[in-house]
């Protein structure tokens, strides 16, 4: 059993009670920091240092020597089970990831395999491993994988899309098929996790960026019944610790009460979802997780900090709030206004919690 010096984010997940709140970043380790960039150039592609232990940990790293966040989160990508299964995985300038072999038919789903984690992902978990070790314990490692519908639109779409016409075609014209290819998904995420909390992530988070393009009862039945599986299988005691879950279904605010009954410690906020009215509605649940609004980074300082306290106030006394942005943060946002943010959330959250 080894004992974390800052355990803030684990308690604050459980809801046990903290003295402050915690705070990390979606996006943290990127290209906003140009230490991030100058690695990045080093390593020639996104992908290349995705699947470089090394690099991959640098660049975990790098964000806990400039800001005092109250965890680390593993550098990858939500892609990396689609491109361990044989797709092709590649990245265009400007036009984000894109499949050499998108999944189009039965026989395509027929033939995909579930990866096993220690074998084609093994540099995933060197890299956890490598990032435990250099972290001696410091804060916790957050591990991560994309959910079972958001990684299937990436692969029937052949990358980004807007309408989702393809997957959505799919999984209007032949709905059994779909539920095979979410049920291969949903196996090779639990075990994707599972290794990652093997190999030393302290807590681990479904990021479903594409449940909230889906129809109410479409995102019940495709969405969130593969989430819930994922959770159903997720190993969550580890060196003889709890290992916390969240959920985050970017455009998801309208299925909260369902979301909370899925099993996980916590769910993750997007912007527009209003965390006070979010509480009431999940009552003592889950931990709720965010959620500033990424664009407000833009701000002043004195802005920022009067945005923080506004969240703080609105979750209101009492744990269970991991302080984060509603989404990833942009690109070209100054790292002075991240310290402001995390600044403010350590000097202003105490006295939510006395």
């Amino acid at each position: 059993m080894t004992s974390l010096n800052n355990d803030t984010l684990i308690k604050a997940l459980l809801k046990q009670p903290v003295t402050r709140t915690p705070v990390w970043m979606m996006r943290q380790a990127g290209r906003y920091l140009p230490e991030y960039r100058k690695v990045r150039g080093q390593a020639g592609s996104f992908l290349n240092l995705c699947t470089n232990p090394e690099l991959a940990c640098e660049v975990t790293l790098q964000p806990l020597e400039r800001f005092a966040f109250d965890a680390a989160i593993l550098f990858s990508d939500i892609l990396t089970i689609p491109h361990a299964m044989g797709l092709g995985l590649y990245f265009s300038e400007g036009e984000g990831p894109k499949f050499e072999r998108p999944v189009r038919s039965a026989a395509d789903i027929a033939k995909l395999p579930i990866p096993d984690p220690e074998q084609e992902l093994r540099y995933v978990m060197d890299a956890v491993r490598l990032i435990r070790k250099s972290l001696k314990n410091r804060v916790p490692l957050i591990g991560f994988s994309g959910s079972p519908w958001t990684l299937a639109t990436y692969m029937v779409e052949g990358g980004s899309s807007k309408s989702f016409a393809r997957v959505k075609g799919l999984l209007y014209e032949q709905p059994a098929l779909m539920h095979e290819m979410l049920d291969k998904l949903a196996q090779s995420v639990s075990a994707y996790l599972n290794a990652q909390i093997a190999a030393g992530a302290q807590t681990v988070m479904l990021f479903d960026t594409w449940g909230g393009m889906l129809s109410s009862e479409d995102y019940l039945e495709f969405s969130l019944r593969y989430a819930r599986r994922v959770r159903e299988q997720l190993h969550t005691v580890s060196d003889g610790q709890r290992v916390p879950t969240v959920l985050f279904t970017k455009g998801g605010g309208q299925w909260l009460e369902a979301m909370a009954d899925s099993g996980y410690d916590a769910l993750g906020l997007d912007w527009q979802t209003d965390i006070g009215l979010a509480r009431a509605r999940v009552g003592e649940r889950v931990a709720l997780q965010g959620n500033l609004d990424p664009v407000a980074l833009y701000a002043s300082p004195e802005v920022i900090r009067g945005k923080v306290q506004a969240v703080l106030e609105k979750f209101g006394a009492g744990s269970g709030h991991v302080f984060n942005l509603g989404h990833g943060i942009l690109p070209d946002i100054e790292p002075s206004h991240v310290a402001a943010m995390v600044d403010a959330v350590h000097e202003l959250s105490p006295v939510w919690h006395r």
